[in-house]
């Protein structure tokens, strides 16, 4: 493997992403994970990732010199280089052209880091410090007008720094930079694929589980559905899987919930895929009533849960473990796990386990990212229909009926979403976005509908491309298909009288509303 040193840049999980799409297995640790937990995991190569913070402030992060000592390649980008010259009695200082954005690399010298790299490309630049010095080895290997040394290499110790980013898109041959580390520099042999990555898994869950009984909150998406199937290869009759329907999910979720148990169940012939549906939906509804105030639903609808799950997790005799589907961005946007990056929201799948549970938590898929969950669900042969269903949330449609829940509300809500599902999937468009869903606004608005005045609730659409749902933009459909989804939820979804579309990127907006 190679290990990823986070310092807190904004880029670190894209590093492990963009390794991982050229089968080069990657983790990320903390910049001060211990010496021997790094060393431990024998790595090919070291990368230490950019930060926000200036080697010269108090308090600013650092790694052990004995890393450097243990004879492993190393490359440091933007804050990782800065580190690697002051670490070797060289000068970094403000830079004094602050690059931002697209710049001019000027290869200099014949490396193995660019080997097949033209000598003039364009890289993404990000900085506000810079070397002005180097020291103990290093050369120049790179250059732009702003910064004389874009690149450094002491190629004795096989110790490299660049100034820019070779792991976002707008570095023109960042692939092939990030290869020629790994394979010319590291000498990294092995290729990770899903299958490999399969055989590991089970292999780690029977390790971690034993004969331990597991019980597992299916919810029908990707995330629990993949991670169930997961486990029932591993461990086969010793998982419980518990469909709680509280309600608010969306049209034909039993139904798909029979259908997947019936995949999986063909997955290990002979075993039993035990099943057990709750219907839980009045007691949420209840619970829910009069309550418009977005965080409080979520802290109500996860509440409740755990209090129904855990009565059915009960009365499974001998049950020791839970598992849930939780992703490596959930992780990174809920707590800073692996270094000094900024925690941005807290996520309903994070954060540990009531203690009356007394489980110990299961995560096979916690460092996946979601397209790497759904080609490991097609390496074990899940259906595409839940492979590629879009992203939904764990409070389903409370958080996309603006307001107060009642069951009118979510009966118009949950008949608007189906028909944007099915006009996406008719007009071959299905596949071509992150997520499409109809969202209930707390607003009414005047129409005319018939010979009759109109006083009646607005639909929003929200569509959106992404990779992982870190960042996401609106899609541009065909005013064709945004004209035959308004037609038909207007004409179809009774109490509806105007449909919106949303045109906000993420940031500045979420993904969604509430």
């Amino acid at each position: 493997m190679i290990v990823i040193l986070d310092f807190g840049s904004q880029y670190t999980q894209l590093i492990a992403r963009r390794l991982r799409e050229l089968e080069i297995y990657a983790e990320i640790l903390p910049f001060n994970a211990p010496l021997d937990g790094i060393l431990g995991k024998k790595p090919h190569g070291i990368i230490l990732s950019g930060g926000p913070a200036s080697v010269h402030k108090a308090g600013s992060p650092k790694i052990s010199p004995e890393l450097l000592e243990a004879g492993i390649p190393v490359l440091g980008i933007c804050y990782g280089m800065q580190l690697l010259v002051h670490m070797h009695g060289g000068r970094v200082a403000p830079a004094k052209r602050r690059e931002y954005g697209h710049a001019e690399v000027q290869v200099t010298t014949d490396d193995p880091l660019f080997d097949g790299i033209p000598k003039s490309w364009k890289v993404w630049m990000s900085h506000g410090d810079g070397a002005e010095s180097l020291g103990n080895g290093f050369k120049v290997i790179a250059k732009t007008d702003g910064a004389p040394f874009a690149a450094i290499a002491d190629a004795e110790h096989r110790w490299y720094g660049v100034q820019f980013h070779p792991e976002v898109a707008h570095t023109d041959k960042g692939a092939r930079m990030r290869e020629n580390f790994a394979r010319k520099i590291c000498l990294f042999k092995e290729r990770w694929t899903m299958s490999g990555e399969l055989d590991q898994s089970v292999r780690r869950l029977r390790e971690q589980v034993g004969d331990g009984k597991v019980v597992c909150a299916l919810s029908g998406g990707v995330d629990s559905s993949v991670a169930a199937a997961l486990l029932f290869r591993a461990i086969g009759r010793n998982l419980h899987c518990v469909f709680v329907d509280h309600g608010l999910g969306r049209e034909g979720d039993v139904e798909r919930m029979a259908a997947l148990a019936k995949s999986v169940q063909a997955q290990v012939p002979g075993a039993k895929f035990n099943l057990k549906l709750v219907d839980a939906s009045k007691l949420f509804l209840r619970k829910l009533a009069g309550v418009s105030d977005p965080e409080r639903k979520r802290k109500i609808i996860g509440k409740t849960f755990i209090e129904v799950f855990d009565k059915e997790a009960k009365a499974i005799r001998g049950v020791e473990f839970l598992a849930q589907g939780t992703l490596y961005p959930d992780v990174i946007e809920s707590v800073s796990v692996h270094g000094p990056s900024a925690v941005i929201k807290s996520h309903h799948n994070v954060g540990g386990l009531p203690k009356r549970m007394k489980l110990r938590l299961v995560e096979p898929l916690r460092f996946l990212f979601k397209d790497e969950v759904r080609r490991l669900g097609r390496e074990m042969g899940l259906p595409e229909p839940i492979l590629g269903a879009h992203p939904f949330p764990g409070p389903g449609l409370a958080i996309r009926v603006l307001g107060a829940i009642t069951q009118p509300r979510l009966d118009i809500a949950r008949k608007a979403d189906a028909i944007v599902q099915d006009e996406f999937r008719r007009a071959g468009w299905y596949d071509k976005v992150w997520q499409a869903f109809a969202v209930l606004l707390p607003v009414k608005s005047v129409g005319v509908m018939g010979d009759e005045r109109t006083h009646q609730p607005v639909v929003a659409l929200r569509v959106v491309e992404s990779v992982d749902g870190m960042t996401a933009d609106w899609t541009r459909l065909p005013y064709d298909l945004v004209h035959k989804i308004s037609s038909r939820i207007t004409s179809e979804v009774r109490g509806v009288n105007r449909v919106v579309f949303d045109v906000s990127s993420k940031p500045p907006s979420t993904i969604e509303w509430e």
